[in-house]
């Protein structure tokens, strides 16, 4: 069975391309056949992260009808079991999916063959990053354990939220109506959330509100604190957790902690992923555990829900051990 795990972060500069790159490379290294997509349209920057010269085409390619099918942009990274489709950013307006290409590109992706294929996403809330994220129920969110990073996420959960929703119900349809009124209104220190807007879809009808619940509860996010310098950083990782779980009714599960290493900006400018340079280190270490949950741990059935914090305490235990 082929997972497709998309992997985002609120804002740029938190280490997700360096993320996806290392965590392909431990996942092919445990046996899994891996495909990284470059979907950071209009600054792709993964084959750097791999070390792998630049390719002449792209997924720039497909999106301006160079090519017909995605598979024909597969190239090999030189490591066993590990592949990817380039980014493009040369291609002049490569950023600018329109939604009909769009919509074929992410049927596209279902049709290739891995174990796992990693979508490496652009950073914000764009309906492009957005329903890229939503092409699997179990996104991965990269964060670091910083205010501004962990606001950066929540907005970016609330995107994802909302457009969730917007897209169960038909173009034109009442419900549309409400849930854009009701996104256009803050929730944040108010007595609202997104439970009110379940309680008002409830006025149109009751299958309105069964299928909203229905959608939020496939919503499973992932999240990874990355850049870590000691054991209270999961603390506030723990805010994330918090304000999603009031405004959103939205539970998320913390699968890794990885710590802030020098190794990491030298293996960028050597263009030689940590986990190859270094697999004894602290994030090799940490990456290890999330791609073991990742393989034990499928998203295809409901999440497991936390009365507590009690993920947030075992990846305390695992950094102190």
């Amino acid at each position: 069975m082929t997972t497709v795990l998309p992997v985002a972060s609120g804002k740029g500069g938190v280490g997700k391309s360096l993320f996806c790159a290392n965590l392909g490379i431990t996942l092919a290294r445990a046996g899994k056949t891996v495909l990284l997509v470059d979907l950071d349209l209009g600054g792709s920057n993964l084959h750097t992260c791999l070390g792998v010269a630049g390719s002449s085409r792209g997924i720039g390619h497909f999106i301006h009808r160079r090519v017909d099918r995605l598979e024909e942009l597969v190239v090999d990274t030189g490591r066993q079991k590990l592949f990817m489709i380039p980014g493009d950013s040369l291609l002049p307006a490569t950023a600018n999916l329109p939604y009909f290409r769009k919509v074929k590109l992410l049927r596209e992706l279902q049709t290739l063959v891995a174990d796992y294929i990693i979508l490496d996403l652009g950073a914000g809330s764009s309906f492009n990053t957005v329903d890229f994220f939503l092409a699997a129920a179990g996104g991965v969110l990269v964060c670091t354990p910083e205010t501004t990073s962990i606001l950066n996420a929540y907005s970016f959960l609330k995107s994802v939220c909302y457009r969730m929703l917007y897209r169960s119900f038909a173009p034109k349809s009442a419900e549309r109506q409400m849930i854009h009124d009701f996104m256009t209104e803050r929730i944040e220190g108010t007595d609202r959330s997104l439970a009110c807007l379940l309680e008002k879809l409830t006025e149109g009808s009751a299958e309105s509100t069964t299928t909203a619940s229905r959608a939020i509860g496939t919503l499973i996010p992932r999240v990874v604190l990355n850049m870590g310098r000691h054991s209270e950083d999961i603390t506030i990782g723990a805010r994330l957790r918090e304000i999603a779980r009031r405004n959103l009714g939205v539970e998320v599960e913390y699968i890794g902690f990885l710590p802030a290493d020098e190794l990491l900006v030298r293996s960028v400018i050597k263009r030689t992923p940590v986990v190859e340079s270094h697999p004894e280190c602290g994030y090799a270490n940490g990456m290890n555990a999330i791609a073991r949950t990742l393989i034990d741990s499928p998203t295809s059935s409901n999440p497991r829900l936390y009365e507590d914090d009690e993920d947030l305490t075992r990846l305390g235990e695992m950094i102190a051990e």
